[in-house]
């Protein structure tokens, strides 16, 4: 799978939509021993030029630190639902340590407006996978869902 293929193919149309899922939440916990994703926040907009974005925020914690967290954002409609090996070809968030063990992840893109304009209008999804420094995973296929409509 193309990891510009479909993550290109994400950012456009005319729309604002945003979806909000926090997956884990333990604010008192020790940080926890396999990466856990929480405070996650997805959303699309429209430019004025007829250009997209997708801005795609993420809390990532695990005990011996965050190596990273990538994303894949794909329309529900495609039936594409990626499994967690396929995750390690796409692309990165930026992750900012806000601590020894938390960072905060931030994905975004741009696109043109003929890339927004071949983009499928409906449900989108958007799958990550978190590294931590000890080589320990966590996928979530479907961790934000976000709405493109022209």
């Amino acid at each position: 799978m193309s990891k510009r293929l479909v993550v290109s193919s994400l950012v456009g149309a005319a729309a604002i939509a945003a979806g909000t899922l926090a997956l884990v939440s333990s604010a008192e916990a020790a940080a926890p021993a396999k990466p856990e994703i929480s405070k996650v926040t997805a959303r699309f907009t429209g430019t004025a030029g007829g250009g997209a974005s997708l801005t795609f925020t993420a809390t990532v914690a695990d005990d011996s630190g965050v190596k990273n967290l990538r994303v894949l954002a794909w329309p529900a409609g495609s039936h594409l639902d990626p499994m967690a090996g396929e995750m390690r070809d796409v692309e990165e968030a930026t992750c900012k340590a806000t601590s020894p063990t938390t960072s905060e992840c931030t994905y975004a893109v741009k696109s043109s407006a003929k890339d927004a304009a071949a983009l499928p209008d409906g449900v989108w999804h958007v799958s990550a996978l978190a590294t931590a420094k000890d080589h320990d995973t966590t996928f979530v296929p479907r961790a934000a869902t976000f709405t493109v409509k022209r």
